[in-house]
């Protein structure tokens, strides 16, 4: 299973890429301004859209690949 990326790991990535926060969040099709607040640690991603766009972005691991590994 990989490691879970921090929010700052996760930005470098979007800078290494060349690629926007706002861009990523309607190509996944997420409010720009939630994935914003979960990189900047205002929610908690324990559950609901939070969560969500958590594990895709890699700050928290996907919970259906722990059910396979289990």
């Amino acid at each position: 299973m990989a490691k879970a990326l921090t929010a700052e790991q996760v930005r470098d990535r979007f800078r290494r890429r060349g690629e926007t926060i706002a861009g990523w969040a309607e190509a996944h099709g997420y409010p720009a301004i939630e994935v914003y607040r979960v990189l900047g640690g205002y929610y908690k991603c324990h559950r609901g859209k939070a969560h969500q766009i958590a594990v895709d972005l890699g700050i928290k691991a996907n919970p259906d690949s722990e059910r396979l590994a289990s």
